[in-house]
C-alpha cells in the first residue's frame, strides 16, 4: 500500500459511505489531524463555500500550498437538500483535478437559538442527515444559550456524532462581558460530566480583538481548554484584516475559521444590483451578505463563464494567503506521511 492507500483507511465510515468506495478523496476526521499536526507551529484552516465557483480555486491553493484545508458549509439546514449537495460539488470539483491531500469537512456552526424539547428535536434529526451526508466535523453554535442550557441542548444534538466517533466543536456560550473563560470552564467541565468529549471550543474572532488580539486572554484560553482535552477554535476571523492570523497560531489555537474574506469575493462577483439586493435581504434577516449567500445556495443566478473563472482566480489567491498565514504550507504531505505511519496508534 502507497501512503495515500493507508490514510484512505483512516477516512470515517460515514464519509465512505457518502463518497463511495471507489473515492480516493482524503476526507479526514480533524482528530486525526490534530495528532499528526502535534508539534507543527500550524492551526487547522477552514474556508467556506458561499458559491460552488470558488471550490476549484479553493483546492487548487491547497494543492499549491500542500496543505490540509478544510471547507465548511456554513448552513447545512438550510433545506433538506443542502448538506448533500454540498458534498457533492466537493466530490466533483475534487476528483476532477484528483485532490490528493487531506480535507475535512465542516458543517455549520449550526445555530441553537432554544433549549426547548420540540426545538432540539428538529435540530436533532437534522445532525441526524449531517452525519449521514459525510462530514467529519459538526459545528453547534450555542452562544444564545447560557451554560447549563447550552449543555443540555449539546447533550441532546450530539448523539449522532459522537456515536460515529466524529469530531465536535461548540461555541462559547452566552454569557457577562469579562466571564468568557470562567463561561468555557464551566461547559466544558459540564460536558466532560456528561460524558462527552468535545474537540474544539469555538470563540469569535471580535471577542479577541482584529488587528491587535487580546494575547493574554487567548493564552488563557488555550491554556484551560488543553487542561480539559480541548482545542481553541477562532470563528469568523480576517473580517478587518487577515494579518492577525499569525497571532493566532501563536497562541496555541488549533483551528481557525477565515469566512469574511471569501464571503466578501463571492459577493463582488455579482453585478451592483444583485449585490445590493443580496445586501439589503441580508440586513432584513440579521446575517452578513456572504451568510445570506450561503443560505440561498442554489436560488442564486448562476455565474456566468468569465465571472466564474474570475472568482475561481481570486478564490486561489486568497485561500493561498491565507494557509501560508496560519502555517498550514507544506502540512498536507507531511500530515499523510505521519498517519500512513501511525495508523494503528
Amino acid at each position: 500500500m502507497n501512503v495515500l492507500d493507508k490514510v484512505l483507511t483512516l477516512r470515517p465510515t460515514s464519509v465512505v459511505a457518502r463518497l463511495g468506495t471507489a473515492s480516493r478523496l482524503p476526507v479526514l476526521n480533524p482528530r486525526e489531524l490534530l495528532k499528526a499536526l502535534e508539534k507543527v507551529p500550524a492551526a487547522l484552516p477552514c474556508v467556506p463555500v458561499p458559491v460552488r465557483a470558488m471550490l476549484p480555486g479553493l483546492l487548487a491553493a491547497a494543492r499549491g500550498e500542500d496543505a490540509v484545508v478544510g471547507l465548511m458549509c456554513p448552513h447545512p439546514l438550510a433545506d433538506r437538500g443542502a448538506a448533500e449537495r454540498f458534498m457533492a460539488a466537493v466530490q466533483q470539483v475534487a476528483e476532477v483535478d484528483a485532490h490528493a491531500r487531506p480535507v475535512f469537512l465542516q458543517a455549520g456552526p449550526v445555530r441553537v437559538s432554544k433549549a426547548e424539547p420540540e426545538a432540539l428535536g428538529q435540530l436533532q434529526a437534522g445532525i441526524f442527515r449531517l452525519v449521514d451526508a459525510g462530514f467529519s466535523l459538526v459545528s453547534l453554535d450555542v452562544s444564545r444559550l447560557p451554560v447549563d442550557a447550552a449543555v443540555e441542548a449539546v447533550r441532546r444534538l450530539s448523539g449522532a456524532v459522537v456515536e460515529r466517533e466524529l469530531s465536535l466543536e461548540v461555541s462559547l456560550p452566552a454569557g457577562h462581558e469579562g466571564d468568557e473563560l470562567e463561561g468555557a470552564r464551566a461547559l466544558l467541565e459540564g460536558l466532560r460530566r456528561q460524558g462527552l468529549a468535545v474537540r474544539f471550543l469555538r470563540v469569535p474572532a471580535s471577542i479577541l480583538g482584529e488587528e491587535e488580539s487580546d494575547v493574554e486572554f487567548l493564552r488563557g484560553l488555550v491554556e484551560l481548554t488543553g487542561q480539559l482535552g480541548v482545542g481553541v477554535a477562532v470563528g469568523d476571523a480576517g473580517r478587518r484584516s487577515v494579518r492577525a492570523l499569525p497571532t493566532y497560531v501563536a497562541a496555541g489555537v488549533k483551528k481557525v475559521e477565515c469566512a469574511a474574506p471569501f464571503e466578501k469575493l463571492a459577493l463582488g462577483a455579482y453585478p451592483a444590483s444583485v449585490r445590493a439586493s443580496l445586501e439589503q435581504k441580508a440586513e432584513k434577516a440579521g446575517l452578513g451578505a456572504g451568510e445570506l449567500m450561503a443560505l440561498l445556495g442554489d436560488q442564486l443566478t448562476p455565474l456566468g463563464e468569465p465571472e466564474a473563472s474570475r472568482l475561481e482566480a481570486l478564490s486561489f489567491a486568497e485561500a493561498s494567503e491565507v494557509l501560508a498565514l496560519l502555517g498550514a504550507s507544506r502540512t498536507g504531505w507531511k500530515s499523510m506521511q505521519f498517519l500512513a505511519e501511525n495508523r494503528g496508534d
